[in-house]
């Protein structure tokens, strides 16, 4: 199991130029690639992002590339652009009835007027992009899978918080019927002296009515199911490969067992217990939240 939180760096230098790659991942719920590299190298953004999907599946990633070059860069016009620029300005001038001379200082400025040369990317420095790339994965990887049996640790310990709290809404589910009986035949004798009338009360009626009750407030159902949830939650842990939406889904059936479980019952014990796993699936979903 991986985090989706690590951060890689790369780099690779050759005789005239060095490359550096560096890595930034936060938690997101699908593959969100950002990548900040310069317009000379603005060719390769497809094959960068396509080496990247290649390694990691989830997760919002910041990709900077540099190029730092040891020889003069090259640089070409980009003719046409000026070009237009120029006749826009002549012809703002011949409009409004400007005076002026061009300046080759803001023309220098306009964005994409210079580019480096179309032959200044060779074969040398895309393999060493790569290399500094597969660098920087290695190392993102590596901190991803330390924060991941961190994170696993944790999520492990709040599973088995919960499977401790189970067994006591089992124990007080079994008085229910019981508990539901006395409490039936309290009331109604109360009611019965308040009234100052003596009526024999129907057995088979208070049974049927008990039964009834104890029925409605059954959860050995939700408790096999939430046992059969935390067992595939361990599981999830330990298998490999992503784990993240599995135990995303399995939180969501956990939460609707607890919750069904609270509606039911208005034993104390068991609403405690039932609040107590509630608040250990919300721990459980932050952290969820970072697994790849």
């Amino acid at each position: 199991m991986k985090s989706m939180t690590g951060y890689g760096k790369g780099m690779v230098a050759g005789e005239d130029f060095s490359v550096s790659v560096d890595l930034k991942t936060v938690n997101n719920r699908f593959l969100d690639i950002h990548l900040r590299v310069g317009s000379e190298l603005a060719s390769l953004e497809p094959s960068i992002k396509k080496r990247i999907t290649s390694r990691l599946s989830r997760g919002r990633v910041d990709v900077t590339v540099s190029m730092e070059r040891a020889a003069q860069i090259a640089y070409e016009l980009n003719r046409p652009l000026i070009a237009g620029y120029v006749n826009a300005l002549k012809q703002l001038q011949q409009d409004f009835d400007i005076a002026g001379e061009l300046d080759i200082n803001v023309l220098a400025r306009i964005p994409g007027a210079l580019q480096p040369a179309r032959n200044g990317i060779d074969e040398r420095m895309i393999t060493a992009l790569e290399q500094a790339l597969d660098q920087a994965l290695n190392e993102l990887e590596k901190m991803r899978e330390q924060e991941g049996e961190a994170l696993k640790k944790e999520l492990r310990e709040r599973v088995q918080k919960i499977e401790t709290l189970v067994p006591i809404i089992e124990a007080s589910a079994v008085g229910l019927a019981d508990a539901y009986r006395l409490r039936l035949q309290k009331r109604i004798g109360e009611l019965l002296n308040r009234a100052g009338q003596v009526v024999e009360i129907d057995p088979v009626r208070l049974a049927q009515e008990v039964a009834y009750l104890a029925d409605r407030s059954d959860v050995s159902e939700e408790m096999v199911r939430l046992r059969s949830h935390l067992s595939q939650f361990q599981e999830a842990l330990n298998a490999p490969g992503e784990a993240g939406k599995m135990l995303d889904f399995l939180l969501q059936e956990l939460n609707r067992e607890a919750n069904t479980t609270l509606s039911k019952s208005t034993d104390l014990a068991i609403k405690e217990a039932g609040l107590a796993i509630k608040a250990e699936i919300e721990k459980l979903r932050e952290q969820v939240q970072n697994v790849e």
